[in-house]
């Protein structure tokens, strides 16, 4: 019988160690779902909370950040589900998110990280999930096993994500000359 973590004598110091480790993980989930800093506190809040209620089930034999992503996305779209009945609309990316970086653009790149938010503000949850996914480079199958698809649906769903956002992308108002 494989002990899970929360098994063990120390379960609350072992669940803040690999919180604290993997604590992007939480904050990159929550500002890809809520733009608004209060909105955004509240899921990382709810995320975390849903974290520790699972963490009696956590095994071992999982890879945390794995089943931590899994279970901070499942937070989040029940949480866009239950925003957009109340208000009925979709909230865009924060302009903080990870994926800018540290280094300050040109004007251009900022255009084009304009569009590229736009179009994954615009799209459902589970394909923002699936965008956020891609874009933290996580594999096929990391990603199947979060999401809950197979492999294959993973790759189509990406490939179609792609095209939708190149689409988006080439529609962009102030698209730069060669680009």
């Amino acid at each position: 019988m494989t002990a899970t973590l929360a098994q063990t004598t120390d379960a609350p110091a072992d669940f803040a160690t690999c919180l604290q480790q993997h604590a992007g993980i939480v904050r990159k989930v929550a500002a890809t779902y809520c733009r608004d800093p209060h909105d955004r506190a509240d899921l990382a809040q709810e995320i975390v909370a849903a974290l520790w209620s699972a963490w009696p089930r956590y095994d071992r034999g999982r890879t945390f950040s794995t089943w931590m992503y899994q279970v901070a996305l499942n937070v989040a779209i029940s949480h866009v589900r239950g925003e957009s009945r109340r208000r009925r609309r979709f909230e865009p990316l924060d302009e903080d998110h990870h994926a800018l970086g540290q280094q300050p653009f040109d004007h251009e790149t900022d255009q084009l990280l304009a569009l590229l938010h736009a179009a994954i503000a615009g799209l459902d949850a589970m394909s923002r999930a699936l965008a956020m996914l891609y874009l933290d480079e996580r594999s096929h199958a990391e990603i199947a096993e979060i999401l809950g698809i197979s492999e294959s649906n993973v790759g189509t769903r990406i490939h179609r994500l792609k095209a939708r956002i190149r689409q988006h992308m080439n529609a962009g108002p102030q698209r730069p000359q060669g680009a």
